[in-house]
């Protein structure tokens, strides 16, 4: 048995036989002889002398456990990977640090081991930090004009299957007591796969090594520069083969609204063919976008008083007009000529750009050392597809 709790049952034991004794003691007048009242100023001792004891043995017991913990926590993790609170992984500060610190190579390796194993690559390069990546797809907005308007999801695997309604059940009026009828909507899938686009940059060996130089920054803005210009190159016009389905391909891509007169020209009456020629629930969100040569020959349009037909911005940021959407420019668009399809109009959230999650940095040391230069791969895996080919309407010019 416990000592302590042995002790505190043998106190309880004596004080109940204390009172016992007091309580037999006491004489009509309620006092106890001298005889008496020494026996129990004895008891009453002893009681109070096993509390002081069971005091003692308490406080040696706290202090035995005190002196029995670990004089510092198990090690549970890396020594080098502690996490900030409500960060993990790429989004940590370490791990941006050490990013950087590595693209500068002034990381030591047991940093590179540690802190960015996290974000190893495949393919032996390093995935951005999560801010980072962040600030790389804003640039990319600011460079694809496809990103401001396109549905964008990011996917960590391979190919990503996407339902769609390939067509929709209706409604018939019925006699009283009638059968209903059965109309149902039929779906199909659209399949987005992951295509690798890639660049190289070069930084000299004297501004990589100048501590006021915006690497971060001149990365953006090259990345964003060369990657998104081959992103809307590929959203416009990609075949489907080792890239993205553009909108503008024959098989994928936007449905035909309106087949131009001349191969060379364009006339007001086929642009509102063109917009009447996309359904209504499309033409809310909709948008035009042209080529500049085509929006040159429509802005020389006018009606039967002599007006000009385009609608200029008066407000600073917002895009001019053309019956009453907004018109944007591609230098990707084809211009007027025989066969191409020159206006674009619809709603092009229904164009779907899947980014696969991690855009990839690699330092090439050795490759350019001889010219006094460092190179820099960056990589990303991306594909896009119209998934409803109703939504987004073309012109194209007359066959020659």
């Amino acid at each position: 048995m416990n000592p302590i709790f042995a002790l505190r049952e043998k106190r309880a034991k004596a004080w109940d036989a204390a009172k016992a004794f007091l309580d037999s003691k006491r004489g009509a007048d309620g006092m106890l002889s001298a005889e008496d009242a020494a026996a129990y100023d004895r008891m009453e001792a002893d009681v109070v002398n096993l509390g002081r004891e069971i005091e003692r043995l308490e406080r040696q017991a706290a202090l035995d456990r005190e002196l029995n913990q670990p004089v510092g926590k198990p090690i549970t993790e890396r020594p080098e990977s502690a996490v900030e609170p409500g960060k993990t992984g790429r989004a940590t500060d370490e791990y941006k640090a050490a990013f950087w610190r590595n693209m500068r190579a002034k990381s030591v390796p047991h940093e590179v081991v540690n802190a960015l194993q996290v974000g190893v690559e495949s393919e032996g390069g390093y995935l951005a930090p999560d801010e980072y990546e962040h600030t790389l797809i804003e640039a990319l907005e600011e460079q694809n004009i496809f990103r401001q308007f396109a549905h964008v999801i990011r996917t960590s695997s391979g190919d990503r299957k996407i339902p769609v309604v390939a067509s929709k059940g209706t409604a018939s009026w019925i006699d009283e007591e009638a059968a209903y009828p059965e109309s149902d909507d039929s779906f199909g899938q659209v399949s987005i796969g992951a295509y690798k686009l890639a660049t190289m940059i070069k930084v000299s060996e004297e501004l990589l090594n100048d501590s006021v130089f915006d690497l971060p920054g001149y990365i953006a803005r090259e990345f964003a520069r060369r990657i998104g210009a081959a992103e809307e190159e590929a959203f416009f016009t990609g075949n489907g083969t080792g890239r993205p389905t553009g909108i503008l391909n024959t098989t994928g891509g936007a449905e035909t609204g309106v087949t131009a007169a001349s191969a060379t020209a364009i006339t007001m009456d086929e642009i509102m063919d063109l917009y009447y020629s996309l359904r209504a629930p499309y033409r809310r969100n909709a948008v035009f976008i042209m080529n500049d040569s085509t929006i040159k020959a429509i802005r020389k349009l006018k009606n039967g008083n002599g007006d000009y037909l385009w609608q200029l911005s008066v407000t600073a940021g917002t895009p001019d007009t053309l019956l009453g959407r907004p018109v944007y420019t591609s230098s990707y668009m084809p211009a007027l000529a025989a066969g191409n399809k020159a206006i674009l109009f619809g709603d092009l959230g229904y164009y779907w750009v899947a980014d696969r999650q991690g855009r990839s940095f690699k330092r090439l040391n050795e490759l350019y050392a001889a010219n006094g230069q460092v190179g820099f791969q960056s990589s990303e895996r991306v594909d896009g597809k119209l998934v409803l080919a109703e939504a987004v309407k073309v012109l194209a010019m007359k066959a020659s």
